[in-house]
């Protein structure tokens, strides 16, 4: 089962998020969340394998909640989902660099955010293709990546920072094996020694390293 947290500060949007979730034999509601506090304590108590989190909540909004889970010892192996309304660049980059997975408007379709909800609990990073275009537009207006970021690449093999790029660009695992003549094992290998490497909790994790390093250069 995949078990699921849902924060969100409307109680109407969190019940039928709820209906959504519990309509699937594979998953399990955990907990409910009304602001962005008992997100972040109900995440270390449950320690569900998703959450799903608002943007916009009282008493401590939606990313800020996102960093207190991803930095806590006790949540390790949760994964975030942000969900909001609003489509936008800060939103989407401010998220992902505190440790969110994915991020998905609410208008999304359900199959689709159940679909999400499994990829993310798999450890895979998701962005709607709308957000994955603003989020490559507000990289092209980073400054220049700074030397320790840039540091932080200097353990990884040349076959490693092939594939981190590939990663950037959002290829697929079998997109990547095929682009450099590997085997998806071997992919899946290399994907695993950069989260290692990379102290990632995940693939959005290891798109945001290869930016901010400058491995990859965005182009709008």
């Amino acid at each position: 089962m995949i078990r699921v947290l849902i924060a969100d500060d409307q109680a109407l949007l969190r019940g039928s998020f709820r209906v959504l979730v519990d309509s699937a034999p594979d998953f399990e509601v955990v907990g409910e969340a009304g602001n962005g506090v008992e997100a972040a304590e109900l995440a270390e108590k449950e320690r569900p394998d998703v959450v799903l989190m608002d943007v916009r909540m009282p008493e401590l909004d939606g990313i800020e909640a996102t960093r207190r889970i991803c930095a806590s010892a006790a949540c390790e192996g949760v994964h975030v989902l942000m969900l909001t309304t609003f489509d936008l660049d800060a939103y989407v980059y401010s998220a992902l660099r505190a440790g969110a997975s994915g991020f998905l408007l609410k208008d999304t379709p359900p199959a689709e955010l159940l679909s999400a909800i499994r990829v993310v609990a798999a450890g895979e990073g998701l962005l709607a293709p709308s957000i994955t275009r603003r989020l490559i537009a507000e990289f092209a207006r980073l400054p220049e990546p700074g030397r320790r970021v840039s540091a932080s690449l200097d353990n990884i093999t040349t076959r490693e920072r092939e594939v981190l790029s590939l990663i950037a660009r959002g290829l697929s695992n079998d997109e990547i094996a095929r682009t450099l003549h590997l085997g998806l094992a071997t992919v899946k290998t290399h994907i695993g020694h950069l989260l290692h490497k990379l102290a990632a909790r995940d693939r959005a994790q290891l798109v945001i390293a290869a930016y901010e390093s400058g491995l990859v250069r965005a182009s709008l």
